[in-house]
C-alpha cells in the first residue's frame, strides 16, 4: 500500500470511530496530513466518491449493523451515527438501502429480491447488455449480484440487475441509454451467520468498473469482472444483502 492509500486509510478508520462527531473536509485532510485541495481530489480518484459521499455511507453502514447487532431504537442509532434528525436518517437510509431501519431489521439484514422485473414492450428504447463474472482466487462465493448504478456507489434501485447462483456469464435486458457503472457483490457461500455490512468483513467481495455508455437498440458487452475481497477504500455496499438462507432452502426443495 502506497503512502497516499495509507493517508486515505486513516481517514476511513477515522470516520468509522467518530461517526457522532460531525466532520468535516478540514478534519479529513489533517488527518491525512494533506493539504484540503490535494485530499479531495486523491480521496475521488481512489475510492470514486467524494469525502463527504463516502462518510455518509459509512454512516449508513454502521448504521445497518447496529440495526442487525443491537436493541438500540432507530431513534438511538440515527444518533449514534450522526444525523440530528431521525426522520432525515429513516429517509436517507430507506433511499440508499431500499427498505425503511425497521422492514431491515424485521430481515435480519437480507432481501429476498433486489431485482424487481422492469421488462418493457419498447424495446428499440432499450439495449441489451452481456456480460462475465469470474470468481475470487482461492475462495468460493455464494449468490452474486450484478446490477448498474448511476456512481459507483452501490445503493438505491439499480437500473438494471441480476442474481447468480455462481459465477459465469449474465444477461441484463431492457437497459435504457445512458452512462451507468457496472457493481457486484457476494457473500461468501459458506458463511452461517448474517454478514456484518463492514467493507472489511471477511466473506464480502466485490467488482466494478465504469462509467459505460448504453445506446438504444444495442447490444453490449461489459467488461469481464473478477470478484475480490472488499477493501477499506471500497465504497460501501448499502444495498440489502440476498438472503442466502432462502436459497439454501430453495435449492432443498427444488
Amino acid at each position: 500500500m502506497g503512502i497516499i492509500e495509507e493517508a486515505l486509510v486513516r481517514v476511513v478508520e477515522s470516520m468509522r470511530n467518530n461517526l457522532s462527531d460531525q466532520l468535516t473536509i478540514d478534519d479529513m485532510a489533517r488527518t491525512a496530513m494533506l493539504s484540503k485541495f490535494h485530499f479531495s481530489r486523491v480521496f475521488q480518484r481512489v475510492t470514486g466518491l467524494s469525502p463527504g459521499r463516502f462518510l455518509s455511507a459509512v454512516r449508513l453502514q454502521e448504521a445497518k449493523r447496529l440495526l442487525i447487532t443491537t436493541d438500540l431504537s432507530v431513534t438511538e442509532i440515527s444518533h449514534q451515527v450522526g444525523y440530528a434528525s431521525v426522520g432525515t436518517f429513516s429517509s436517507r437510509f430507506r433511499s440508499s438501502v431500499g427498505v425503511s431501519p425497521s422492514m431491515f431489521r424485521q430481515m435480519g439484514g437480507f432481501t429476498e429480491q433486489l431485482c424487481p422485473d422492469q421488462r418493457s414492450t419498447d424495446t428499440d428504447k432499450y439495449a441489451t447488455a452481456h456480460g462475465h463474472v469470474r470468481a475470487p482466487e482461492n475462495e468460493r462465493p455464494g449468490l452474486i449480484f450484478a446490477g448498474l448504478f448511476r456512481d459507483r456507489l452501490p445503493h438505491g434501485r439499480p437500473v438494471r440487475c441480476t442474481i447468480l447462483r455462481r459465477p459465469g456469464r449474465y444477461t441484463l435486458e431492457h437497459v435504457p441509454p445512458g452512462e451507468w457503472y457496472l457493481l457486484t457483490h457476494s457473500v461468501a457461500a459458506d458463511r452461517n451467520e448474517v454478514l456484518r455490512p463492514y467493507d472489511t468483513e471477511p466473506g464480502l467481495f466485490v467488482g466494478s468498473t465504469g462509467p459505460i455508455t448504453v445506446k438504444p437498440g444495442q447490444s453490449v458487452t461489459l467488461p469481464d469482472i473478477r470478484l475480490r475481497p472488499a477493501r477499506s477504500l471500497d465504497p460501501p455496499v448499502l444495498l440489502a444483502l440476498v438472503d442466502l438462507r432462502t436459497n439454501a432452502l430453495h435449492d432443498r426443495m427444488g
